[in-house]
């Protein structure tokens, strides 16, 4: 069956805010991301997705949409998306959108008009509850950015009605059950492909659905984060009943008819239950962007992990789904520092290993802008350097806690969204060329040493080891057809398994872990003839046969002779 083009795609995530500034006023902007794609087609990408470059107050970094038609003016204007989509296109190129329909600003038009009135005919685009009979919030939920006094549930004295705010105060949350909403969401898409973008990421899709009645959640409260009864519940509005019928009118009034790829962050969704969502006969999301492997607050993959993750999303495959592979985005920590190891003697190994064990196991791999130079985490000295909205709200709950500044700090900072999302390291400039203003958010102190000019300059960088491994992709059957089989599932340090069609079979084998680590090759690969294809370690010999000892992040890839 002939694959989607979304299927041969190697997708690169574009935070524009961090990407490139053409202008010098320390954001970076649509024509800094047009003077660079000519590297990221030559890195190999076929697909960029934006974060969101809509108009907006910035209180989320976009996250929170104030105009769905418009380009924030920070980034530019909608002529030069307009140009950008042209000139990807020409590269070819493929360009889609973060759409966030879960919630929008507070300044946005509709909720401008929700406030004003109870009969206002926009007041049903929003979740309205009136208040419990002593005036409190309509239930414990508690806000994910923790902010105020910790509710998910803002009071507003207009109308003496409280709102409801998964995520910033600033951010209410849009109702999905309005069918005029609905609709205005649906037209606004169509215009956003009748303008030429290809496919949508659709931000917390999981979380359009609201329980009925929105009843108290029974979570046990976190004593560190948590304040005044309000509960963070991750679950308590995931996967509700009725979110499929959601999913699949947006396909059939938007994304089926017009072919338009997308992709929904699952926040909820595993390779347990993904055929509810991408199964393509139920027509509602192509792929899923899970958390099985990547996710904030993890800072190691076991091996035994990594197999049970890669086998059950192979078994989806199975079914007529599609799987997405990634271990780090603008949402999490860098992947070099949370998985592998960002010291100055293995940061390049380990960043190589990582990105083998993304480009070659089942699925669409996603790049984030900085891994394919090895980019790491920041480490700021205050808070105030920080800019991430989690960050700040599980600073201040921990302080107010009684938690010492200091020790907040040590256990926010790992983990901060503000990792991934300090500005790209062009080359050993000011501000790592990133701009010739002052940065919004600081650069990494380590962009002397870690750059893109830099890595051009070596053969043996990451960012050419992302080429032929992109340029792999293309050309090797097994990685795009291949079923997967793993050996040796009892070994805590070694990685191997085989992806293997009809026309090739490759072998990867990865030692995932900062030591020599020898083992025994499995006798049925010694039985064949295996030619090295791509090693992350110069001046090691090819071996497949009897002991066999890699160095600390070695990882190789075989093909088998025919």
């Amino acid at each position: 069956m002939k694959k989607k083009w979304w299927q041969e795609a190697v997708v690169y995530e574009i935070y524009c805010k961090s990407f490139c500034d053409s202008n010098g006023d320390g954001i970076g902007d649509l024509r800094g991301v047009m003077s660079k794609l000519s590297v990221l087609r030559d890195l190999g990408v076929n697909c960029i997705w934006f974060t969101p470059i809509y108009t907006s107050p910035q209180v989320d970094n976009g996250y929170d949409v104030a105009d769905y038609r418009n380009i924030d003016p920070a980034y530019g204007t909608i002529e030069d998306f307009k140009e950008l989509l042209e000139m990807a296109h020409a590269m070819g190129i493929r360009v889609i959108m973060d759409m966030v329909l879960n919630h929008s600003s507070d300044e946005h038009p509709w909720f401008i008009e929700s406030r004003k009135s109870k009969d206002n005919p926009y007041r049903n685009y929003y979740i309205w509850q009136p208040p419990k009979a002593d005036g409190s919030a309509p239930n414990n939920w508690g806000s994910y950015f923790r902010e105020g006094n910790g509710s998910a549930w803002e009071f507003d004295e207009t109308t003496g009605e409280y709102y409801l705010h998964q995520y910033s105060i600033k951010m209410p949350d849009l109702n999905w059950e309005y069918e005029p909403l609905r609709r205005e969401i649906y037209d606004m898409l169509h215009w956003w492909i009748d303008l030429g973008v290809d496919g949508f990421r659709l931000d917390v899709f999981t979380r359009f659905k609201k329980p009925a009645g929105f009843p108290d959640t029974q979570k046990t409260p976190d004593p560190k984060l948590d304040r005044n009864g309000f509960v963070v519940d991750g679950a308590m509005c995931t996967n509700v009943e009725g979110i499929h019928e959601i999913l699949h009118e947006l396909y059939t009034e938007v994304f089926g008819p017009r072919e338009s790829m997308t992709v929904g962050e699952g926040a909820g969704v595993s390779h347990h239950n993904a055929l509810d969502y991408c199964c393509a006969s139920r027509g509602e999301v192509d792929m899923v962007y899970h958390f099985d492997l990547a996710y904030r607050g993890r800072y190691v993959i076991s091996n035994e992990l990594f197999r049970k993750v890669q086998k059950g999303w192979a078994e989806v495959m199975h079914h007529n789904a599609w799987p997405v592979q990634y271990l780090s985005n603008h949402d999490s920590a860098r992947q070099v520092s949370c998985y592998g190891c960002d010291s100055a003697e293995y940061r390049a190994d380990s960043a190589k290993l990582l990105a083998v064990l993304v480009h070659t196991t089942p699925g669409t791999p996603f790049i984030y802008q900085g891994e394919e130079i090895g980019m790491v985490n920041v480490r700021y000295d205050s808070i105030e350097d920080y800019n991430c909205r989690y960050t700040l709200g599980d600073y201040h709950a921990m302080v107010a806690r009684g938690i010492g500044s200091e020790e907040a700090l040590n256990t926010v900072a790992p983990r901060s969204r503000d990792n991934a999302r300090t500005p790209y390291q062009w080359n050993s400039d000011a501000n790592a060329g990133f701009t010739t203003g002052t940065p919004w958010i600081k650069v990494n102190p380590r962009y002397s040493e870690i750059n893109l000019e830099r890595d051009l300059a070596s053969e043996d960088s990451i960012f050419a080891f992302y080429r032929e491994l992109t340029r792999m992709r293309r050309e090797d059957p097994a990685i795009l057809d291949g079923d997967l089989t793993f050996l040796m599932e009892d070994h805590d340090r070694i990685l191997m398994y085989m992806r293997r069609c009809a026309r090739q079979t490759l072998l990867v084998i990865a030692n995932y872990c900062g030591e020599n680590t020898a083992f025994e090759i499995p006798s049925e690969l010694r039985e064949n003839q295996w030619t090295r294809r791509i090693s992350n370690k110069k001046n090691t010999e090819p071996a497949l046969n009897g002991t066999r000892a890699l160095l600390p992040w070695e990882v190789e890839i075989y093909e088998l002779a025919r």
